[in-house]
């Protein structure tokens, strides 16, 4: 594996990321996360809170989606745990 770049930058919710690869960027808070990376695929990113998991579902820069079955899993399986999921609408 290779040496990467990147660096973030905060305005509140909006974070500019910076890497070799060009310009990205994202919008949300420290649980849910939507972006553009700096290669034009749109990812949304899903943290359960004080469990360590972690979910990114992507899709190509022309529109084919990836499907969004683990995070209906993810969030099925939270429920069941008895952990309240925070939602943020934007």
């Amino acid at each position: 594996m290779g040496w990467s770049f990147r660096k973030s930058i905060n305005f509140g919710p909006l974070r500019v990321n910076l890497s070799k690869s060009g310009i990205g960027y994202s919008v949300g808070g420290k649980d849910l996360r939507i972006g553009r990376d700096a290669k034009g695929h749109t990812y949304e990113d899903v943290t359960v809170p004080g469990t360590g998991l972690h979910y990114r579902s992507s899709k190509k820069a022309r529109g084919e989606a990836s499907g969004c079955l683990g995070v209906v899993l993810l969030v099925a399986a939270v429920s069941a745990v008895g952990i309240p999921l925070v939602l943020y609408v934007l």
